[in-house]
């Protein structure tokens, strides 16, 4: 059991937080620094008797933040959740904000926005009654019942605009079973989405990097200037620029 030990350490973090509820909801984001392709969020609701239960917490033995696994863990992993997912156990959204939406609010914007989504697919999935965020106070101060299903963790810093109360932990994907499970998902589905759309852009190898701004990514931003799918506003950060007549010494 020595070798599976982180797994029932981020089941403990969890149940801390759980407060008598049915379900622990975590929720993280990848894709947010590329520069190519949507932002994914994904959210992950898992259930209290999950927690309890050491087969399955066996059979997630190897979860931890996506960052820290191999791709072919990481799929493992969501085949995994997927399993779970079909029996009851826990169950989980991925959801998209586009390169316009980047575009039109900033990362952080659409960050939120895709957070949102996901969140709020399975709280109308599941009627969980989530909270929203920054109710108005009772007239008199009394407390106000929360009959919320799910405590809401994000992985990160508060998000001020997002629709339900929610605690933000820092490093959360490391520390939290339904985060750290949010985390794979949305990177295993914003990766699959990546290798999807190489097919209609080959020039550049999205499939190997998935839009991050690797040394061959931008080495065919200055052969083949942008595509429709590369966010505008990263790239000038970088100065890239499409180019109609790329010269193999021309510098950025």
């Amino acid at each position: 059991m020595a070798g599976n030990r982180k797994i029932f350490s981020l089941a403990e973090f969890d149940e801390e937080y759980a407060g008598g509820r049915s379900y622990v909801l975590g929720i993280d984001e990848a894709g947010r620094g590329a520069l190519a392709g949507p932002v994914c969020a994904a959210a992950a609701l898992v259930g209290i008797s999950l927690y309890k239960n050491e087969k399955f917490l066996e059979l997630l033995a190897e979860l931890n933040d996506s960052k820290q696994i191999s791709e072919h863990t990481r799929e493992a992993i969501f085949a995994r959740l997927g399993e779970l997912k079909v029996i009851g156990a826990l169950d989980f959204e991925a959801s998209f904000a586009s390169e316009e939406e980047i575009e039109k609010l900033n990362i952080l914007g659409a960050t939120q926005l895709a957070m949102s989504r996901a969140a709020c697919a399975l709280n109308q999935r599941h009627s969980l009654g989530l909270r929203p965020a920054g109710g108005g106070a009772p007239l008199f101060g009394e407390s106000v019942a929360d009959l919320s299903k799910a405590v809401v963790l994000i992985d990160g810093k508060p998000m001020k605009k997002f629709p339900f109360a929610h605690l933000a932990v820092v490093k959360g994907d490391a520390s939290s079973l339904a985060i750290a499970a949010a985390s794979v998902v949305a990177k295993v589905a914003r990766d699959r989405l990546m290798s999807k759309l190489a097919a209609d852009y080959p020039r550049y190898g999205f499939e190997v990097h998935k839009g991050y701004g690797t040394p061959a990514h931008l080495q065919a931003l200055m052969l083949y200037g942008a595509s429709k799918i590369h966010r505008a506003g990263f790239l000038k950060k970088i100065r890239a620029k499409p180019l109609a007549s790329p010269k193999q010494t021309e510098l950025w």
